[in-house]
């Protein structure tokens, strides 16, 4: 019997990631960079973020063909100072940038103990904690932030001026997996809403607000002429203007306000900054930091918190490796029609 429209079809990590690296490259990037894409969109899939997976591939594909983002840049690396790395992403993608940047950024914080990355002229579309997961696997801590397009009123405004505004942060421990967060400093991320959209869900109170500026459940109100609200008030809305300065302002990239992609019919990447910034954690501290985070998280254990930050994805991970990685084999036949085959 023919599987329907909706049935699962499992694909293997490597697949997945071949298949979305013939997409983007059949829709004008470099190999090099299809590769580097596509190993971060099937690993989001993979780890169970939905909103960042190959549900992203239709709004990459819509901003290469705009001509609002170059899929061919070759970043420019800059070594300005002895623990600062800037990077010039030539209007592509952020994830390439820090690729090229990252043999640099290693060698800085092994010598000096801490590093910082800059990225400017990038665009980012995907979620953040595999930019930082892989560092703290080497031992380092990691931090970075990423600004995006108006889509947040800020506390006590009356219309939108950040952008969702992720912060991500990564932490290696003595024993398991990575200590990792990714948030966005809005009440949900733009992604989710989108995906609510296409559901027919309504969201929670609190998280938007409609063309008119008045609270709505509707994620489609929110997407058409609507905003986002920060979370926790003005405190979220403080960490969202404090992700413009570091991701914007210190990098030399556009605040979430300032480029203009009018005249690109289809874009959705944001043509903003990032940074990022390494630790090496025993530097500060006579005992072992991974050892020390031990130490915390078995007192959060007793104090009732079970669930660190990341074990949701690595339990799906592992999931996915044993089965393989679920997709409908009507989104599936799609991945393949556009990657030609």
């Amino acid at each position: 019997m023919q599987a329907s429209h909706s049935d699962p079809i499992h694909l293997s990590f490597n697949e997945l990631r071949d298949l979305l690296a013939s997409i983007f490259e059949r829709h004008g990037t470099s190999a090099q960079v299809a590769a580097t894409l596509a190993d971060n969109c099937a690993a989001a899939q993979r780890d169970g973020s939905d909103s960042h997976g190959v549900f992203r591939i239709p709004g990459y594909l819509s901003s290469l063909g705009s001509g609002w983002v170059n899929g061919r840049a070759e970043p420019k690396v800059e070594d300005v100072a002895p623990s600062f790395v800037r990077v010039d992403a030539g209007g592509g993608f952020a994830q390439p940038a820090l690729a090229a940047a990252r043999e640099l950024l290693l060698a800085k914080v092994r010598e000096s103990g801490i590093a910082l990355l800059a990225i400017r002229n990038s665009h980012h579309f995907a979620a953040l904690w595999p930019d930082v997961e892989p560092f703290a696997r080497e031992g380092l801590v990691a931090l970075s932030f990423v600004n995006s397009m108006t889509s947040v009123v800020p506390h006590g405004g009356h219309s939108a001026l950040f952008g969702t505004n992720p912060i991500a942060f990564a932490a290696p421990r003595g024993q398991g997996d990575p200590l990792v967060f990714d948030l966005a400093t809005s009440a949900i991320a733009n992604g989710d809403v989108q995906i609510a959209a296409r559901e027919g869900k309504q969201l929670p109170e609190g998280f938007g607000v409609d063309a008119q500026g008045q609270p709505t459940r509707d994620p489609k109100a929110i997407l058409d002429g609507g905003a986002l609200l920060p979370f926790g008030g003005y405190k979220g809305s403080a960490l969202s203007m404090m992700v413009e300065l570091l991701a914007a302002a210190l990098t030399g990239g556009n605040f979430s306000f300032e480029f203009d992609w009018s005249g690109h019919p289809g874009a959705q990447t944001p043509w903003t900054g990032q940074l990022l910034i390494l630790i090496d954690p025993d530097r500060g501290a006579s005992r072992s930091f991974a050892e020390r985070c031990e130490t915390l998280i078995a007192r959060m254990a007793e104090a009732g918190q079970d669930r660190q930050p990341g074990d949701r994805r690595y339990r799906q991970r592992a999931r996915a490796e044993v089965e393989g990685i679920a997709l409908p084999a009507g989104e599936l036949a799609k991945l393949r029609a556009l990657a030609g085959l």
